[in-house]
């Protein structure tokens, strides 16, 4: 309920805290900010979108910044509006396709009564939704993104190369709750050979970056109240290096993105006195 909050690193393994909040959630039925995923486009701009609510609210929030420090008027995209049985619209996931010059926003809801469930709740069996955009004025219908027979969340698109996508997700059932991967040719899929698991029970919100030729999937290990890490060439054999980040405590799902040192520059010097 108190809103942004900024960490940074100049080796993607060591984190410290920029200690004021950036922007205080104004919008959704709640006018909470949970599950930030931030990424900067090809002008400049950074673009926000975060979990407004818990349940009940069709939309997620939606603000953009030219600094991280001074941000736009706050909206709510209300992307499952046209189905008014909607649950949730939870932790919607940016993703910039530099080939088709547009934003994709990927996130889990609930509809009752439409998938299979397994042991799942009708109400907490969530399913992958996407919507795009090139300029956050105009957004495609949401459509499908994902249905991999379970219940999902948390879904992270990761582009290797041209035709070579990873899909990092959260199999959300009862006895897993934890993350796998998936692979497609698409950022919009389909992605296909859902990995095993290659995290712990109870983890989620996975947030990737890569430093030389590994890549790197820090996860909220929410039964811990910490964040852990692996680490990984090829996303089929992964090592955990949760020993080897260091987080300040009590900072929970993120999104690691790049800026330059003059925007981190300016968010220091503006909050250090």
């Amino acid at each position: 309920d108190e809103g942004l909050r900024f960490l940074y690193s100049y080796d993607g393994y060591n984190w410290k805290r920029i200690d004021s909040v950036f922007l205080a959630p104004e919008v959704g039925r709640q006018k909470v900010m949970r599950d930030p995923s931030i990424v900067r486009g090809p002008d400049g701009i950074f673009h926000l979108v975060w979990t407004t609510s818990w349940r009940d609210d069709p939309g997620f929030g939606y603000a953009s910044s030219p600094d991280l420090i001074h941000w736009s008027e706050q909206r709510h995209i209300p992307v499952m509006a046209f189905d008014t049985s909607t649950v949730n619209v939870w932790a919607p996931e940016l993703f910039y396709d530099d080939e088709r010059s547009e934003f994709i926003i990927v996130w889990a809801s609930t509809i009752p009564f439409r998938f299979e469930k397994g042991i799942e709740d009708e109400y907490n069996n969530h399913r992958l939704y996407y919507t795009s955009t090139k300029d956050f004025n105009t957004f495609s219908d949401a459509a499908l993104f994902l249905d991999p027979g379970f219940s999902v969340i948390d879904g992270v698109i990761v582009k290797r190369g041209k035709g070579d996508y990873v899909l990092v997700l959260k199999d959300n059932t009862r006895p897993e709750r934890n993350l796998r991967v998936a692979f497609g040719s698409n950022p919009l899929g389909p992605y296909t050979s859902i990995s095993k698991p290659f995290t712990d029970f109870l983890t989620e919100g996975p947030t990737v970056l890569k430093t030389g030729d590994e890549w790197l999937i820090y996860f909220d290990a929410y039964k811990k109240y910490k964040y852990g890490a692996v680490k990984t060439k090829d996303f089929i054999s992964f090592t955990d290096i949760s020993d080897s980040i260091n987080i300040p405590e009590g900072h929970k799902h993120g999104t690691i993105f790049k800026a330059s040192e003059k925007v981190l520059e300016g968010l220091i010097n503006k909050y250090k006195n």
